[in-house]
């Protein structure tokens, strides 16, 4: 069994916003690595076919406290379930001022990876079990994996949603802070297959929801949360990816935003555009001084734009209990 991998890296400016705060993407980039590396070790531990592990999702993850330039991050990763072709990592994020030696945590997420073999990238390999410390670990791991299988079926089926532009739109309506940003897929985004890194896209969303964000509040905004990330469809070298954001709701103090991937493949093999990856990310505005500032309301217009708030105020709802359960043990720590 792969043993935890760790890593340290000096937040630096271009790691930041205009404000000082390092960018969630930043952040959720420097956890796929970490969780990359150490479920890749794990899955060519034994003698057999050589693999990279390709991320498949990432659960909902709380941004717990902001991480500044200066600031040192501290990632920590450690498999915590295997089953027959998927690992489920989970990765801690420190944040350390090196000049008073005071550390919080920032982060904690868990990502599933799935091993693809370097010669045929479309075959999935066998994943070496891991040994548990106890029986009961495995049962709760067994029971994650069941649920996080059936969510991906349920992401998949709502995912034919298209983002239009719209010609002069109100202020603080969804058109007026919908963005969208055109990337081309080149080699330094992309593994050894010659596919996206998970960490590359997840960037490049937090991106666009950071400018929805920034238009509609035109503030300081910091992202707070991000709903579970599913990964459908491989993006190769060469595509052109369009990232997609689009406001569904807003609470006092808090922004959801829905993000979509587009993937157009031009070389070598032209086929339709397909909806790669899909999620929502949650922001919060910030005054100067770092406290939250109130958040203008959302104007809804479309029918489908009232369902798509009611969807997001019933998101909000079930999960500002437990963001604040789960912080009270974490800052404690």
């Amino acid at each position: 069994v792969a043993g935890p991998a760790d890593h340290c890296l000096i937040m630096r400016p271009d790691d930041a916003n205009i404000a000082g705060n390092v960018h969630g993407g930043t952040i959720l980039k420097m956890i796929e690595e970490a969780g990359a590396i150490i479920s890749t070790r794990h899955c060519n531990s034994q003698s057999g076919e050589p693999c990279v592990a390709a991320l498949a999702r990432v659960e909902r993850t709380d941004f717990l406290s902001p991480m500044c330039i200066g600031d040192v991050a501290n990632v920590s990763a450690e498999i915590t379930y295997t089953s027959k072709h998927s690992v489920e990592v989970q990765v801690n994020v420190l944040s350390e001022n090196i000049l008073t030696g005071a550390k919080r945590m920032t982060n904690r997420a868990t990502l599933w990876y799935v091993p693809l073999s370097l010669k045929n990238v479309d075959k999935v390999l066998e994943v070496p079990p891991i040994q548990y410390a106890w029986k009961e670990l495995e049962e709760e791991g067994r029971k994650r994996y069941e649920e996080q299988k059936l969510e991906r079926l349920v992401t998949k089926e709502r995912n034919g949603d298209i983002i239009f532009p719209v010609i002069n739109p109100e202020p603080y309506t969804v058109g007026c802070s919908q963005s969208s940003l055109i990337h081309l897929v080149g080699p330094s985004d992309c593994t050894l297959h010659g596919f996206v890194h998970g960490g590359v896209t997840m960037k490049l969303m937090d991106e666009v929801a950071g400018i929805v964000a920034a238009r509609h509040c035109k503030t300081n905004v910091v992202t707070a949360s991000v709903d579970a990330i599913n990964f459908h469809e491989k993006i190769k070298k060469g595509c052109v990816i369009t990232i997609s954001g689009r406001m569904t709701f807003t609470s006092n103090k808090s922004m959801e935003i829905e993000v979509f991937v587009d993937a157009d493949p031009f070389v070598d093999e032209p086929k339709e555009r397909y909806r790669a990856v899909s999620a929502f990310f949650t922001y919060v505005s910030l005054s100067k001084e770092g406290k939250p500032l109130p958040v203008p309301q959302l104007v809804v217009e479309s029918e489908d734009e009232k369902r798509r708030f009611e969807d997001g105020k019933g998101r909000y709802l079930q999960t500002k209990a437990k963001r604040q359960v789960q912080m009270q043990p974490l800052t404690q720590q």
